[in-house]
């Protein structure tokens, strides 16, 4: 009869637990990714019916109407971005820590 238990301290099960949940965490943001780049495209087909509909029905194409739902619908655009990929994919990912040092050595600088 074998043991299916692990011993205390068995690292290869730990690594495999780590393994499984870098896993589970990487998919869950493909699946983000993915969200995103379905409400984009969702974005870019509705509106571009949108302003097209309005401009051949006699509508003003240069009216705050023919871009009213693009701007508005392009705000929570942006914050799904935001949510999606984070402050860190403008500003790089050590971004605030290469402020504090710059700063830090500017502020050294001056009392010197």
């Amino acid at each position: 009869m074998e043991n299916n238990i692990e011993p205390f301290g068995n690292n290869n099960a730990q690594r495999a637990w780590e393994k499984e949940e870098a896993y589970l965490r990487a998919q869950k943001k493909v699946k983000a990714i993915m969200g995103f780049y379905w409400h984009l495209a969702s974005y870019v087909i509705v509106n571009l019916f949108l302003i097209i509909l309005i401009t051949t029905s006699g509508g003003r194409l240069f009216s705050f109407g023919t871009f009213s739902t693009a701007f508005f619908w392009g705000i929570g655009l942006a914050f799904h971005f935001m949510g999606v990929f984070g402050p860190s994919f403008f500003f790089g990912k050590h971004w605030e820590e290469r402020k504090i040092k710059e700063l830090m050595d500017k502020d050294t600088n001056n009392w010197e």
